[in-house]
């Protein structure tokens, strides 16, 4: 976070501050007037913040009626000085305090370990700078080549750039966004609040707590053209492979265009930025690909398409499907819901809502205030729950629950649940679960419960045995005829890499390298035998416990800059960098066991998260400031770098202990 720009102060905007501050977030207005004071008394025990219950803001903080009003007097004369000109007294507190501002606001404790992580997501880091050029010493010809224009495929090319390396990314659609362009069946949104489910060098005046699908993908367009890196975009053109060349050091990278043209391009380093929710998966049942009538995955929603009137069936009950359904339930003719699981769902007051205009301003004009917003909603829907994903071998009913605490959030969810149903309280078995609750990815509740009570909605819990012509046929004999089929079972986030044909040292495919044990990669990141290759969202990335996939991109991407730093600096070119494989097992072995004591491998347990031998493949099992912390120094001592010299033999080298 930069410095806040100083303006002169005008009766307008003066006006809008005073209409805005009864609407302030107490716990945000108290960060932002010790940034702007110095003053360090609003810690003192007298604004201690309440504890937040759920998902909610908070927005008083807890603090009686007079106490809000100080807080709020105050920050208004801090506020308009500072409009004047006068410059914040605190613009980069110490870690220790950063910890003492936040417990103050979220009402808890947190780990000192947050300290530098919030000190970086405020922009106080300089290794999060996106202006890196001086500190890289980018050898003459380096080129990089992004697989990849989504998330996070954005975020590489804008820290690539920052650095002043060369780069190239290839993206098989016309726009940038990936699964945000791809994906625009009804209802599609965000689940996570979108004030941190954004970068933290861009941040937006959001209409919604909850963007849908336009104004997110518009977000992510927007930073495309803001930072200027559609110039570097290769639109319309798709990998074919990519092919480590050990004489070379560097990869052969194929792609074809939308004519069918192909290519080749040179590329020092790739980076792979497809990203886990790439490859729409379908299920294998019998005569799907026959069905008469329309049938599609949600990934692929037809434009145009007009469901009114229509008899509409839906194959799943996960994220898309709980957004999907609701969505088109008013629409429809009939609505049937075939799901091979129950699923929880979270409270999702703030679903639809817009950002009110007063709070609107405070978040866009008023420094430090969205700033500190985002640093609370990271930690309630991030690593707040974390300990209670944490299965107790004494805790004596296993069957509903993996220890107390969660427990008494199935207590919670299930009087929820209850309450949503109203008086069909018959549909309880078929939608609640019997299985711990986050024992798969908590979904937020679109108003599907109340939807599975509408009279023209069905909910089938029978496996399907075969599509029939228009008909589906369960496993019971019963049949459904419908006109529409809409297929909404999710992704291929097991087998990562599949979009394209991945090669590296020895001509070995990265299909083989992950025969064994299904995809892992240090620091979910990288793996051994593929030299200058780095994945963004990779292995043991996702987020299990909640939280930001844009935060934990971010992450990744400074982590990979910092070693493309030290190799520049300390080897010649060209050069290689492959993890050393005792370094990437050891890892992995830490995360398999830390998986093991987790909610996803408890005895029952089934998900997506896991392959076919059981491992964990999908989430993380760290806390997000644990994994910060792994990734904030890059050290080359985990590394084998070669580098081939003129006129010389390839030399190998490992370098100890050397970090940035």
């Amino acid at each position: 976070m930069t410095t806040p720009t100083i303006t002169t102060t005008d009766a307008s905007w003066e006006n809008e501050l005073l209409e805005s501050l009864p609407t302030g977030n107490i716990p945000t207005l108290l960060m932002v007037l010790l940034h702007l004071t110095g003053d360090t008394r609003w810690l003192d025990a007298q604004y201690q913040c309440t504890r937040i219950h759920g998902l909610d803001d908070n927005d008083s903080g807890g603090l009686p009626d007079e106490v809000q009003q100080e807080v709020r007097d105050a920050a208004r004369e801090a506020i308009l000085a500072w409009k004047a000109g006068k410059p914040a007294a605190l613009h980069a507190p110490e870690t220790g305090q950063l910890v003492e501002m936040m417990q103050r606001s979220i009402g808890e404790s947190i780990p000192e370990s947050y300290g530098p992580m919030v000190a970086a997501w405020l922009g106080l880091d300089p290794e999060f700078s996106l202006d890196q050029k001086a500190a890289f010493q980018v050898p003459a010809g380096f080129h990089a080549v992004v697989i990849g224009a989504g998330v996070a495929g954005i975020c590489a090319a804008i820290r690539l750039q920052g650095a002043g390396i060369p780069y190239t990314v290839i993206e098989k659609n016309d726009e940038v966004g990936g699964t945000w362009y791809e994906n625009h069946y009804p209802g599609a949104g965000v689940d996570t609040p979108n004030h941190i489910y954004s970068y933290s060098f861009a941040k937006a005046d959001w209409s919604r707590y909850f963007a849908l699908r336009g104004e997110i993908q518009d977000y992510f367009a927007e930073v495309a053209t803001q930072f200027d890196i559609r110039k570097n975009i290769r639109f319309n053109t798709r990998v074919e492979s990519a092919v480590y060349d050990e004489s070379r050091m560097d990869w052969g990278v194929r792609i074809v265009d939308a004519n069918g043209k192909t290519e080749n391009l040179r590329a020092n380093i790739v980076i792979s930025a497809v990203g886990l929710l790439n490859v729409p998966k379908m299920p294998d049942i019998k005569g799907l690909d026959t069905f008469r009538g329309s049938c599609f995955h949600t990934a692929r929603w037809p434009d145009g398409l007009d469901v009114k009137g229509k008899r509409v069936a839906v194959i799943g009950n996960g994220a898309s499907a709980m957004q999907v359904v609701p969505a088109i339930a008013p629409e429809v003719a009939s609505l049937t819901v075939f799901q091979r699981s129950k699923q929880w769902a979270a409270p999702f007051e703030r679903f639809q809502k817009e950002v009110p205009p007063p709070t609107r301003f405070l978040l866009r004009e008023v420094p430090y205030y969205q700033e500190w917003y985002r640093q609370r909603l990271a930690w309630v829907f991030n690593d707040r729950i974390h300990s209670s994903l944490q299965i107790d071998p004494a805790w004596s009913h296993p069957e509903r629950a993996i220890n107390r605490r969660n427990d008494k959030h199935r207590e919670f969810f299930t009087a929820y649940v209850k309450t949503e149903l109203g008086d069909r309280q018959d549909l309880l078995p078929q939608v609640l679960p019997d299985y711990p609750a986050f024992g798969k990815r908590m979904l937020m509740d679109n108003g599907w419960y109340r939807t599975m009570t509408r009279d023209n909605v069905r909910l089938v819990n029978n496996p399907i045995r075969e599509i029939d012509g228009n008909t589906v046929v369960t496993a019971n004999g019963e049949r459904h005829e419908v006109d529409i089929l809409v297929v909404a079972t999710g992704f291929d986030a097991i087998n990562l890499l599949s979009s394209f044909n991945l090669v590296g040292r020895g001509g070995r495919s990265v299909r083989e390298a992950w025969d064994a044990n299904g995809a892992e990669a240090y620091m979910g990141m990288t793996t051994p035998g593929f030299p200058n290759f780095f994945m963004l969202a990779g292995p043991n990335t996702a987020l299990g416990h909640g939280g930001s996939v844009v935060a934990a991109l971010e992450t990744q991407m400074r982590y990979v800059m910092g070693l493309l730093k030290q190799a520049m600096s300390a080897n010649d070119f060209p050069f290689e960098i492959e993890v050393r494989k005792d370094v990437h097992d050891d890892y992995n072995v830490r995360v398999q066991k830390a998986h093991d004591h987790m909610i996803w491998t408890h005895k029952g347990m089934s998900n997506w998260y896991r392959n076919k031998k059981g491992r964990v493949v999908a989430p993380t099992p760290f806390r997000n400031d644990d994994y910060w912390h792994m990734t904030r120094k890059t050290n080359l001592g985990d590394f084998i770098v070669r580098s081939k010299l003129a006129g010389q033999d390839v030399r190998s080298v490992s370098l100890v202990g050397e970090s940035s």
